[in-house]
């Protein structure tokens, strides 16, 4: 009699789907139904009011702002990172999973005091001419803060799992460092890097707590658009919020299916090079 794989598969899968039917689907549910609850004349009032569209306009800026800064600096520190030994790398290694573990709250106050023109770089930017906190660039620093461990965890391991025999090849072959970065490892990078990108742009858009601190929360110029689905919260107008709400949602969703896209097409070019 042949064992099964996993012993007690239909048990598990049983309270796998529940589990994620009671966290994942219900509220998304209730959003949805929230939001359809709206005729398309009202849902497309509320959605395309003057003040909706400037938070979306700020919110999708910052972050597309703060996912290519991570991008660079992210590939950059996940590279340092595995290539190369030194006092205090375990050290900066922990410290990228410092985002998960912070309150986003206090990210926020942390990320404000720092950068305030009293603060120890607000002063020396202010002197530059530069202000961070209460302006749109002190948004896309907070989601840069949040969102920045998805991509060096994403990007880390494969570079970890690399052979180097890809490398030794292409310098026998006469390649630049340059080129076998692009036509060598970038390629093998690509799929881990596009589930990084989106994480990380995902985060950006949703993420509240470390922005309101630092944004100064102006309509028409730094507020998010999270922000704006609480105050109609607190107006005790649900029907609003969740219709604000649902555009992030769609958001989200269409970027998800883009990017399981390109990560299909990435790994079908990887697998026939």
């Amino acid at each position: 009699m042949a064992r099964r794989i996993l012993p007690g598969f239909p048990l598990a899968l049983g309270i796998t789907l529940v589990y994620v039917s009671i966290i994942v689907v219900l509220p998304l549910g209730a959003l949805v139904f929230k939001a359809a609850s709206l005729g398309f004349e009202d849902y497309w009032r509320i959605v395309s009011s003057p003040r909706a569209v400037a938070s979306y306009r700020v919110t999708a800026l910052s972050a597309l702002a703060a996912t290519a800064f991570n991008l660079v600096f992210g590939m950059a520190l996940a590279w340092v990172l595995v290539r190369y030994r030194f006092p205090g790398r375990r050290f900066i290694d922990a410290l990228v999973d410092l985002p998960f573990a912070l309150p986003t709250a206090v990210a926020g106050i942390a990320l404000t005091t720092l950068f305030a023109e009293n603060g120890w770089f607000g002063q020396a930017l202010a002197q530059a001419g530069i202000k961070v906190a209460y302006t749109p660039l002190g948004i896309m620093v907070a989601m840069a803060f949040t969102s920045l461990p998805f991509i060096v965890r994403t990007v880390q391991p494969v570079l970890e799992d690399l052979d180097p025999a890809l490398e030794e090849a292409a310098q026998t072959l006469g390649g630049s460092d340059r080129s076998i970065f692009l036509r060598v490892i970038l390629p093998l990078l690509a799929p881990a890097l596009l589930a990084g990108l989106s994480l990380s742009f995902a985060r950006s858009l949703g993420e509240f707590g470390a922005i309101i601190f630092i944004a100064g929360n102006q309509p028409m110029s730094t507020e998010i658009t999270a922000l704006l689905a609480f105050i109609r919260l607190e107006e005790y107008d649900y029907q609003a919020a969740a219709a604000i709400a649902s555009v992030l949602l769609i958001t989200a969703f269409m970027m998800l299916a883009i990017t399981n896209i390109l990560q299909a097409r990435a790994l079908r070019y990887t697998a026939r090079g």
